[in-house]
């Protein structure tokens, strides 16, 4: 099993390379393109909004082709968007290849996950989807930090070397991922489940926790200066703390939901986030402390997403696909709303980057109870919670 998620997880490390490494490098890009920080800043909003709505769109033109070849195609797509990218050198054209690389990432996220779903036994499917999204968490602890690094010089070499992460995915899957069919579905299909109130409220939550997240991490530089004094290389320290704690969670959520009720690891774990959000302008303003927060913070973000996605599995393991892409969507929803209010909040409320944890504590407290609200509503109604559901009606080929 491990040789067929590898490439997927490595897929997903590239996607979040990509999405993540723009916050780590938002001042170099503001100064390069001449814009003002909350204006760079909009790129990782618009590149969020592109990826949530393209998502289900592009996910049903492609669900009649078989995983492997989605997977392929949004890789393809993915590549010549970072390519552009790193070729810019204006405001728009970065804004442009930025749109082409959402839409390739939002297929990529969706597949992989579903795929993971797929080719996983039942009982390990926590673990398969942990391990899968924790190419996106590793790009936490490692991607976005060595990105920052290589980008010290020029961020538009960043941008090169997230292209050949991408490249490097594409031949790992051609060559270790089996054909994996799974139903068609319409666009009609994929918006259906909105219709659930079960599933929205799910949905509600994860969209509201990456929104609390982005306010902070959008503009993670310029809210951490107090404690870098404006270093790159302890900006980056961080950024490893951030990312370690990232992945520790991630790794800890896939062996907590094969073993507990996902609805109660959430709510821990959004407990922790919204002290930690809370407490971050007091945490923040020398280097020892700061790490310990970031670690901290980074720990509940890595949880919350694998037993979000376990429930939405156990609700309809037949339309898992349908429902990893609409979380997926949900989660740059909140990416996209967090980058756009943390800017709204810096330029219309004056709210310095250093204090943009207390808005963001509250966005994450309202998750919270939306969170309790619905465990408490469908209380007794779905016992599949707390164990694995059947797998997906999909099929593996060779």
């Amino acid at each position: 099993m491990l040789r067929r998620l590898l490439p997927l997880a490595l897929a997903t490390f590239a996607v979040g390379t990509d999405g993540y490494v723009i916050a780590g490098l938002l001042s170099s890009i503001a100064a390069d393109l001449e814009v003002s920080m909350p204006a760079a800043g909009q790129l990782v909003t618009v590149f969020a909004l592109v990826l949530a709505v393209s998502a289900p769109v592009m996910g049903a033109i492609t669900s009649g082709l078989d995983r492997r070849s989605a997977l392929l195609i949004a890789l393809g797509v993915f590549v010549v968007g970072n390519v552009i990218t790193a070729l810019s050198t204006s405001y728009g054209a970065v804004m442009i290849a930025r749109v082409v690389t959402a839409i390739g990432a939002g297929v990529i996220t969706s597949a992989a996950s579903s795929t993971a779903a797929a080719v996983a036994p039942a009982e390990r499917r926590g673990t398969a989807l942990a391990f899968v999204l924790g190419g996106l968490t590793l790009a936490t602890a490692l991607g976005l930090p060595l990105g920052t690094l290589i980008g010290r010089t020029d961020w538009h070499l960043t941008l090169w070397a997230v292209a050949g992460i991408g490249l490097i995915a594409a031949a790992g899957i051609a060559a270790a991922l089996p054909k994996v069919t799974l139903p068609a579905a319409s666009l009609t299909d994929r918006l259906r489940p909105l219709k659930q109130g079960r599933v929205l409220g799910l949905l509600a939550v994860t969209a509201l926790v990456f929104l609390g997240a982005y306010i902070v991490y959008t503009y993670i530089g310029p809210a951490l200066r107090g404690a870098t004094g404006g270093s790159e290389s302890l900006l980056t320290v961080i950024l490893l703390a951030w990312g370690a704690g990232t992945l520790a969670g991630n790794i800890a959520a896939g062996r907590l939901v094969d073993r507990h009720s996902p609805t109660r690891v959430v709510t821990v774990a959004l407990v922790i986030a919204t002290l930690a959000l809370a407490v971050a302008p007091a945490a923040t303003g020398a280097l020892a402390p700061t790490l310990a927060w970031a670690g901290i913070w980074g720990v509940t973000i890595g949880v919350i997403v694998v037993p979000q996605q376990h429930r939405l599995i156990a609700l309809s393991p037949a339309a898992a696909p349908v429902l990893l892409g609409l979380n997926s969507s949900a989660i740059y929803v909140g990416v996209a709303l967090g980058g756009g209010l943390g800017g709204l909040a810096q330029e219309s409320f004056a709210i310095a980057p250093a204090d943009l944890g207390l808005p963001a504590a509250g966005v994450t407290a309202l998750a919270l109870l939306c969170h309790l609200a619905a465990a408490r509503r469908h209380a007794g109604r779905t016992p599949a919670e707390s164990a694995p559901a059947p797998a997906p009606s999909g099929r593996a080929r060779a």
